[in-house]
């Protein structure tokens, strides 16, 4: 949403904090969000609601919303997170190995992917449709919810909850500080993840 540089920021309720669908208990929320998968990442933004209204979110640091997650105003009403329906590839294979080798591939690109255990959702892409179909894949165009898989340098406020002894175990050719920068020129087949 654009908004203009004079907007009154003040004028809106301010989410201020987060709490997981897990976490929300039987509060009943007072309206919702529907927001595509990199809408979901959020720190200072201001959203609008399903209902029309509009919501600043104020959060500490960023943090990427699940579906069902809630954002937390200041005078604690809740607002439902929904993820979007987005134009995705759903990625079938001949097998759970296959389907192991083709989310490598997709992983070692660096892309968004939700993983199943039947298949692969990925956002649409044509080149990496092709790449998927030359390595045997079954790929169909679905209009679907996208909820990928967070990485372990997503910036989820609940990261801390999941333990993650990754990097002690993994000698990567890339730093491994917190910001997990990369150069994308280099050839992502050729780079050794050992």
């Amino acid at each position: 949403m654009k908004l203009d540089i004079r907007t009154d920021f003040t004028k809106f309720p301010r989410a201020v904090s987060v709490l997981t669908a897990g976490e929300a208990g039987a509060v009943t929320p007072y309206d919702r969000a529907v927001l595509a998968h990199d809408e979901r990442h959020l720190r200072r933004r201001v959203i609008e609601l399903a209902g029309g209204d509009r919501v600043l979110v104020d959060l500490p640091e960023p943090v990427a919303l699940g579906d069902r997650d809630r954002l937390v105003l200041e005078d604690g009403r809740h607002v439902e997170i929904v993820a979007a329906e987005e134009p995705l590839y759903d990625i079938r294979a001949e097998s759970a190995v296959h389907l192991a080798e083709l989310a490598w591939h997709i992983g070692n690109r660096h892309l968004a992917a939700a993983i199943e255990a039947e298949r692969i959702l990925i956002l649409r892409d044509h080149v990496i449709k092709a790449m998927l179909e030359g390595l045997g894949a079954t790929v169909r165009d679905v209009s679907e919810p996208f909820v990928p898989v967070r990485g372990a340098y997503s910036g989820h406020a609940h990261a801390e909850a999941h333990a993650h002894s990754h990097a002690e175990a993994h000698s990567h050719a890339h730093s491994e500080s917190h910001s997990h920068s990369h150069s994308h020129s280099h050839d992502h087949d050729s780079h050794n993840h050992d």
